[in-house]
């Protein structure tokens, strides 16, 4: 479904991501992991339409066959055309709208659209109350699988930190992507919170939406991915399955460091 090949990524004299080429396979859960400083995230601005790459292709295949070449596509064209979502490492909330409003705003192409540009929605004509009964249900349904439809007219800022977690990716689906694209989603999470990602990812799945996503912690990642790619410094050095990247000597020396000579010897 994704396929990277050649990504270089230069900022000025800095090279954050090398010659980098993978693929993501439909229905599949691709990981992203490496070091601090690896380049993970640049990859992650490439693929989405936040930078433009230096060199490289970045295909995106939707399963009827129309193909996007994202690293020259306008990065809104990339959501809204493409059908690639993301999350951020940061959580990006509008923390003064309702939980139902978050998930509304995710659907404003559509719905402005559907408006004639506002003209319909100020008449009440019936197109626009069409569309806006589908984002409402969709946006319901969202809140259903993620356990907060009880908190739909809730602040989304007045939420536990898990659960805004879990709103952003909602808010995410609610454009309907093939790929969705989830950096650090297990970030300050505690263990109870990190089942629930899991479950809700696997879900998301099981409904045919393939997932890439950037994580530190590694349970999540040997748990729930089915294909890793191992950064260090910009370039790829490992790709394959969690059991062949857990067993890989360059992964364990990117993460663990390797011994001098003297600590051989000894």
């Amino acid at each position: 479904m994704l396929s990277v090949t050649g990504l270089t990524m230069r900022f000025g004299g800095l090279k954050a991501v090398d010659d980098l080429s993978f693929e993501a396979r439909v229905g599949d859960i691709t990981a992203v992991i490496g070091p601090n400083g690896a380049g993970k995230t640049t990859v992650f601005n490439c693929i989405t339409g936040f930078y433009r790459p230096t060199e490289g292709d970045i295909a995106l295949t939707h399963a009827e066959g129309a193909r996007f070449a994202l690293g020259r596509m306008p990065g809104h064209r990339i959501a809204s055309r493409a059908k690639v979502a993301r999350t951020f490492q940061n959580v990006r909330l509008f923390a003064g709208m309702t939980l139902l409003e978050n998930l509304l705003v995710a659907q404003h192409n559509v719905l402005i659209r559907a408006s004639g540009f506002t003209l319909l929605a100020v008449l009440g004509l019936g197109r626009y109350r069409a569309a806006e009964g589908r984002g409402l249900d969709k946006a319901r349904h969202w809140l259903d699988r993620i356990g907060l439809i009880d908190r739909a007219n809730d602040l989304a800022g007045a939420l536990p930190y898990g659960a805004q977690r879990r709103l952003e990716i909602a808010r995410a689906m609610c454009i309907d992507p093939v790929l969705l694209c989830l950096d650090e989603p297990a970030a300050g999470l505690n263990p109870r919170e990190t089942e629930a990602l899991n479950a809700l990812l696997r879900t998301i799945r099981a409904d045919g939406c393939s997932l890439l996503l950037i994580e530190h912690d590694m349970g999540v990642v040997m748990r729930i991915s089915d294909h890793i790619v191992v950064l260090d410094h910009g370039k790829k050095i490992a790709d394959g399955t969690p059991a062949e990247v857990r067993a890989d000597p360059a992964v364990i020396a990117a993460y663990l460091g390797e011994g001098d000579e003297d600590e051989d010897a000894v």
